[in-house]
């Protein structure tokens, strides 16, 4: 079956950095459109970044511009999110997605001094 399994968050001090991965299995990788999303506490669940297929890039959230790139690998089944100057809004748990309705159970990011 599909499985998606984020990994890589934690505690980070504000202008910090973080890198996430999402590692996909139960399917075939490389055909997949994968997302990052977000959800803060009380907040709705956010899209994050998209990269297609072929690992055309694009970051959705404004916020997140110029500070997060997102990436893959397909030949390791994995995609990534690097995301520098960290800010306390960034406090969230982060999800991955895959063809638009496999999520995994995401990573919990918190930035904080």
């Amino acid at each position: 079956q599909v499985q998606l399994v984020e990994s890589g968050g934690g505690l980070v001090q504000p202008g910090g950095s973080l890198k996430l991965s999402c590692v996909g299995s139960g399917f075939t990788f490389s055909h997949a459109r994968m997302h990052w999303f977000r959800q803060a506490p009380g907040k709705e669940r956010e899209l994050v970044a998209t990269i297609s297929s072929t690992g055309d890039p694009s970051i959705n959230l404004p916020s997140a511009e110029g500070r997060f790139t997102i990436s893959r690998d397909n030949a390791k089944n994995t995609m990534y999110l690097q995301m520098n100057d960290l800010k306390p809004e960034d406090t969230a748990v982060y999800f991955c997605r895959a063809f638009g309705q496999y999520w995994g159970p995401g990573t919990q990011v918190t930035v904080s001094s």
